[in-house]
């Protein structure tokens, strides 16, 4: 699922879900429910009031207002500034009629206004696209339209004030926290696959430009034209991975074929007798583990060396061996080329496997040669 990136003005990003989507839905249902508060305190007292028609005709209006105001206040895409100051404007002209068509004696009594609790979601409106300073400015709004217009600066008018600031302040720093947040996650995020592509990519010119540079290096011409034929087919597998996932999403590949072209004098594949299908770009990864495996063979086992590939295929899980006849190598040896940069077993094997949500594991002890063990889980099959 994608990720809807919010703005500091509360507009969200097309990539997907934002973290505060749920609490603008929660105002929008909060308008809608607090109007229906207000519809019904009025049908209970209308007939106490000087001009009942009129307040009739005005929350006849609230209610066209919030129905049209509905899927703005859900979604902070489309809920503008303008949008949010009509909306000041209904409440506050609510607060003026109300002390207006409602008698002085109710009025002094402490009566709601006709449109009552549902300024908060005016404020809530405010708090959300802009943070607290904008709430703010709508509760004092608010508030000095009930002193000028509804009971002056009584108990109940400060009370009302008051509790807005509270929500109006919580709601609006609520949302600079997870505005933040997410902001911060978006770009870890970001870092993180930053990194896994400069891991890929360094694998790939390990695995195949030093190794000829290497070879240039030694002017080896006839290793280099075998090495160079073997590049070219691996750039065909890795052109493959790349390019089939865009022309067809969900095509696989069977991993016997990719690591037949190891099969050599020296080295012997056993695998089963039907296919073993990975997705194109697992199976190309796969493949290029193995490759790394054999050239670690090449390079530290000696020109004499054998080397065996299993296949073998579990109902959870595809596994794939590397082991050689060689001399092996003592313990603390990978850490000690981890800790010297040299990235043969660290990114061209261990880092794809991770990639893949897969595991490596090498096992090796002087005289007895290396096993390197491959695992891919099926379910990113």
């Amino acid at each position: 699922m994608a990720v809807l990136r919010s703005g500091p003005d509360g507009a969200v990003g097309a990539g997907g879900m934002s973290v505060e989507l749920p609490l603008w839905r929660a105002i929008s249902v909060f308008r809608v429910l607090a109007l229906a508060y207000s519809l019904a305190r009025y049908a209970g007292s209308f007939h106490r009031f000087l001009h009942p028609v009129a307040g009739w005709i005005y929350l006849g209006a609230l209610v066209l207002w919030t129905l049209a105001t509905m899927r703005a206040f859900g979604d902070p895409r489309r809920l503008k500034w303008p949008v949010l100051a009509v909306d000041l404007v209904v409440g506050l002209t609510g607060i003026a009629l109300s002390g207006a068509y409602d008698s002085p004696a109710r009025v002094a009594a402490g009566s709601l206004t006709l449109p009552g609790i549902w300024v908060c979601g005016t404020v809530l409106g405010c708090a959300g696209k802009g943070g607290w300073k904008p709430a703010t400015a709508a509760v004092l709004l608010l508030a000095g339209s009930n002193v000028l217009w509804h009971g002056g600066l009584d108990g109940d008018n400060l009370h009302d004030a008051v509790l807005l600031l509270l929500v109006g302040g919580a709601i609006g720093y609520v949302m600079d926290v997870a505005r933040a947040g997410e902001a911060t996650l978006t770009e870890a995020l970001r870092v993180e696959a930053a990194t896994r592509e400069r891991e890929r990519l360094s694998r790939d010119i390990h695995d195949g430009v030093l190794q000829v540079l290497a070879l240039v290096q030694r002017q080896d011409e006839g290793e280099l034209s075998r090495l160079a034929g073997e590049q070219e087919r691996a750039l065909r597998v890795l052109m493959a991975g790349a390019v089939l996932p865009r022309q067809a999403q969900g095509g696989a590949r069977d991993l016997r074929e990719l690591l037949g072209p190891y099969q050599a004098e020296r080295v012997t594949l056993a695998g089963p007798a039907s296919p073993v299908l990975l997705p194109v770009p697992v199976a190309g990864e796969v493949a290029a583990a193995v490759g790394a495996a054999l050239d670690n063979v090449a390079r530290h086992a000696g020109p004499t060396a054998r080397a065996w590939i299993l296949l073998e295929e579990e109902p959870d899980t595809v596994t794939v061996s590397v082991r050689d006849d060689g001399p092996g190598y003592p313990p603390g040896r990978l850490a000690e080329a981890r800790a010297a940069g040299r990235l043969g077993v660290s990114q061209s094997i261990e880092g794809r496997m991770r990639d893949l949500g897969g595991t490596a594991v090498l096992h090796s002890l002087p005289g007895e040669g290396v096993e390197v063990e491959l695992r891919v889980p099926r379910e990113r099959t």
